[in-house]
């Protein structure tokens, strides 16, 4: 049987259209719906009835002082749909809960001074139950939570993969207890691919269908946008460039094959490492810039080297993906204006690839961000599948 004919079908289609416009474009009438949508007026009455029904959306005001009836205006009910975003990492916990238009309406960010794996969880329990005092809601009423982690999700497992930067947090059963403790439906992804995806939807990559995010920072990793979609591979382990192999790296330690080379040399780590190689007192990346900033020729050289080893890293990506655009992220990707000179140089001796490279717009809220889009596609997913379910 067809299913274009199905009034269930259809109607929900027109639903799911009108509630889209007013979530990007705010307020409207039952006439500006049907002018932007293209549907007639009385198509429209209908999918803002059982909108309003099901709680998704509402009369907000009306328009009068003109002649004519007066005219009502709805809106989405923002509240309709709450969600949450966490961003794991290794020296912050971010936490935010939106709208369901995405605004934060609630959110704290705190050092990670957790001691273990365990005490990570329960942290990360104490601050969504805060954020959601803050916000004015229990936290059960938060619909769904996507959390931004390093490493990946192993489907067999269920362990963390390649999740070095944070220790015991790739051991068995941790994903699980995360989940139990939130005691919210929940996912955990990799952060940097939902800091592509932050850059996707609010950043640089806006209206780009082909770009890459390298993240440069404690540790290396790249997340992958192909045709307005992210890309994650067949295990989920796509972008993981840590493991690129390293020039200066020819018999790998320990530490490099569990780490991969290129983040055994290109993070912080191995900037601070070079540092003080090259007798410089910086004890971090950070103070390694800082002190180029300065003009220490020292911290120059570190610098430098760097940006070499970036140049390396994206002209090798480029060869596989020729991407529109390149973005940079993490505490050290960010320093473009220092690293810039030196990337382009090294590239120039590689070969002829230059796809456009430009430092994240979003910076430390990128991962936060991508969560956020992400739980806002699931629970909208959700909340029409409950809607039709009771229809």
């Amino acid at each position: 049987m067809s299913r274009v004919g199905n009034p269930q079908l259809l109607r929900t289609m027109n639903e799911r259209l009108l509630l889209d416009y007013l979530r990007l474009s705010g307020p409207a009438s039952r006439g500006e719906l049907a002018k932007a949508s293209g549907l007639s007026k009385p198509t429209v009455s209908a999918a803002l009835s059982g909108l309003e029904q099901a709680g998704l959306v509402q009369l907000v005001g009306s328009l009068s002082g003109r002649p004519g009836p007066t005219t009502a205006l709805y809106d989405v009910n923002v509240r309709a749909g709450v969600v949450a975003g966490v961003d794991i990492g290794r020296n912050w916990i971010r936490l935010a809960i939106a709208d369901l238009r995405g605004e934060f309406i609630g959110r704290r960010d705190v050092r990670n001074t957790a001691r273990s794996a365990a005490d990570l969880v329960r942290r990360v329990r104490t601050l969504a139950d805060e954020v959601a005092t803050e916000a004015g809601i229990a936290w059960s009423a938060v619909h769904y939570v996507v959390i931004g982690s390093p490493g990946v999700l192993n489907s067999q497992t269920g362990r963390l993969d390649y999740a070095q930067n944070l220790p015991g947090w790739g051991r068995a059963g941790l994903v699980a207890q995360l989940r139990a403790a939130l005691e919210v439906e929940s996912t955990i992804e990799n952060d940097i691919n939902l800091a592509a995806l932050g850059e996707l939807t609010l950043g640089a990559g806006a209206g780009v269908r082909n770009f890459v995010l390298i993240s440069i920072g404690t540790g290396v990793g790249m997340g992958i946008v192909i045709n307005g979609e992210l890309y994650v591979g067949n295990t989920g382990a796509a972008g993981e460039v840590s493991f690129l192999p390293a020039s200066e790296v020819d018999a790998p330690p320990l530490d490099a094959r569990a780490r991969g080379m290129t983040e055994t040399v290109a993070a912080a780590g191995g900037v601070a490492r070079a540092a003080a190689q090259a007798g410089l007192p910086a004890a971090s990346a950070k103070e390694v810039f800082a002190a180029a900033v300065a003009g220490d020729p020292r911290a120059r050289a570190v610098v430098e080297s760097e940006g070499r080893r970036i140049g390396a890293l994206i002209t090798a990506v480029a060869a596989i993906l020729d991407p529109e655009l390149v973005v940079l992220s993490g505490g050290i990707g960010n320093n473009l204006e220092l690293l810039g000179d030196a990337i382009a140089r090294r590239m120039a001796e590689l070969g002829p690839l230059r796809p456009r490279i430009v430092a994240s717009t979003l910076g430390d809220d990128g991962v936060l961000t991508g969560a956020v889009s992400r739980a806002l596609a699931v629970a909208r997913d959700q909340l029409f599948e409950r809607r039709s379910a009771g229809a």
